[in-house]
């Protein structure tokens, strides 16, 4: 089996982090696996397996009759099988696959605002949905959704999932005091509703004035952003607050911290969660999108309702009152995502989904 992952970009993001996961773990499993970047290169490339081929189509509008015949010429050359998809990436693959009708597409959809599926319209992406093989989604509403709104049948949920990376050679310099770290994992966009956080942490502050909170996602420069920031400023948390943008070691980051939060108002299946409870770290996040099925006991973290501020100070404040409690439930998180989110599991079950779909020797 010969597959090439595609996806817009290699910046610090949910999809495109399993574009390459996916890459990553195929490339140790079958003939041939691919990644292609069509918009924009980014700090995820370097994760990137030396085994896995990979082609940067510098697409720049719309639709680029120059990126559609570099990637057929590719497809060609490599003799692919499947393209997979993620998100947007499907417009392309379309566009190619009219060119070549033996190529087979599936989609990945990623879309992190569950809640708000009934207004997700689009036009383009059910028209391509003709052209789809297969779909998979990274949650059960996404699999309802894609079953009554999109022309193919051939759809299948997969978890996201996160593979052990090696330590960074060079550690991540994080301000506030060692010990006393709060972490949160997300790119700046309202959804993640940062804002909430930022409260808790004032509120914190007057408590426990030694524990600080690290914010990790890209900065877009946009007006949340600078709502956060303002807001920071004006509560006069500069010492308390701290933003670092996109890296590309957060391993590092989480290992210098005590207690991870997600304070989403929406989510799909999140692998900022995944990743804190591979790092062992006690988890405090909002009851949205699958958090749920992560999350299923309190002995796992701490599920509170979404945009609650009283709920958010009260679970952080415990868990800092409390070592043993951080350690069992980062303990017991570990073990679950190493149990239900098996990479071995998923990918056990996405071959056979594709040789169902596809008569194919892996």
């Amino acid at each position: 089996m010969r597959i090439v992952q595609i996806i817009d970009s290699l910046e610090i993001g949910g999809a495109e982090r399993m574009a390459v996961n996916y890459a990553n773990v195929l490339s140790e499993k079958i003939e041939f696996s691919g990644l292609i970047a069509s918009r924009k290169e980014g700090l995820i490339s370097s994760e990137l397996s030396d085994k896995v081929s990979y082609l940067f189509l510098k697409k720049n509008k719309k639709i680029d009759v120059n990126a559609v015949l570099k990637l057929r010429k590719y497809l060609k050359s490599n003799n692919i099988d499947v393209i997979h998809a993620h998100s947007s990436s499907f417009f392309i693959a379309v566009l190619v696959k009219l060119t070549l009708p033996r190529i087979r597409i599936i989609w990945h959809d990623h879309y992190g605002i569950s809640q708000d599926l009934a207004s997700r319209k689009s036009l383009g992406l059910k028209i391509g949905s003709f052209f789809f093989a297969g779909i998979i989604s990274v949650n059960s509403d996404l699999k309802d959704w894609a079953k009554s709104y999109l022309c193919c049948t051939n759809i299948i949920y997969l978890p996201n999932f996160i593979l052990n990376s090696s330590v960074s050679n060079e550690k991540l310099k994080m301000n506030g005091l060692e010990g006393k770290r709060v972490i949160c994992v997300a790119n700046l966009r309202p959804q993640k509703n940062h804002i909430l956080l930022i409260d808790a942490a004032k509120v914190v502050k007057d408590k426990f004035p030694d524990w600080t909170f690290h914010l990790m996602g890209k900065d877009f420069n946009d007006s949340y952003s600078n709502e956060l920031n303002k807001k920071v400023k004006d509560l006069n948390l500069q010492n308390t607050v701290y933003f670092y943008g996109a890296i590309n070691n957060v391993k590092s980051s989480l290992l210098q911290c005590q207690i991870a939060v997600l304070p989403s108002l929406s989510e799909g299946l999140p692998l900022a969660i995944l990743e804190y409870g591979l790092n062992k770290l006690p988890v405090i996040a909002t009851n949205v999108g699958e958090i749920s099925n992560i999350i299923t006991s309190e002995k796992e973290g701490v599920l509170i309702e979404s945009n609650n501020c009283n709920a958010l100070v009260m679970a952080i404040q415990k868990l800092i009152d409390s070592e043993k409690d951080r350690n069992e439930i980062g303990y017991n998180l570990y073990n679950k995502i190493q149990k239900d989110f098996n990479t071995e599991t998923i990918f056990s079950n996405y071959i056979l989904w594709l040789k169902s779909l596809i008569t194919f020797t892996v």
